[in-house]
């Protein structure tokens, strides 16, 4: 990351501060509960759930806190702070899609993980 890209992403954290957008499951209609790659089912091992709330987002990958949200028709751009595993933190953006078959694509912001999220019940 260059530095001025770091500049800018220090400069909204401090702005945003460590509390998290609160947004309208109408605004928001990612949230629930999905599978990775697969139909979700009671058999769907944890491995591959992920759950999304106005306000956090919960993977194997880890937790990430959803910081602010722009919403453009279908595609929702999404600017996280995460701590992996590991106990990393970093900031960053995603994307998320909705697909007419009602799953959910999903992009980092380099485009190197991409997944189809499949709504559980």
């Amino acid at each position: 990351m260059n530095k001025a890209k770091a500049t800018t992403h220090l400069a909204l954290f401090a702005i945003l501060g460590t509390g998290s957008t609160a947004i309208a499951a109408d605004d928001f209609p990612l949230i629930g509960s999905y599978t990775e790659n697969e139909p979700c089912t009671a058999e769907s091992p944890a491995a591959s759930r992920v759950t999304i709330s106005a306000t956090e987002i919960n993977s194997p990958m880890g937790l990430c806190k959803v910081l602010d949200v722009k919403r453009e028709g279908d595609v929702f751009a999404v600017h996280v702070e995460c701590s992996g595993p590991a106990g990393n933190q970093m900031l960053g953006n995603v994307t998320f899609t909705l697909r007419a078959d009602h799953t959910i694509d999903f992009s980092d912001q380099d485009g190197t993980y991409k997944s189809v999220l499949h709504r559980c019940p």
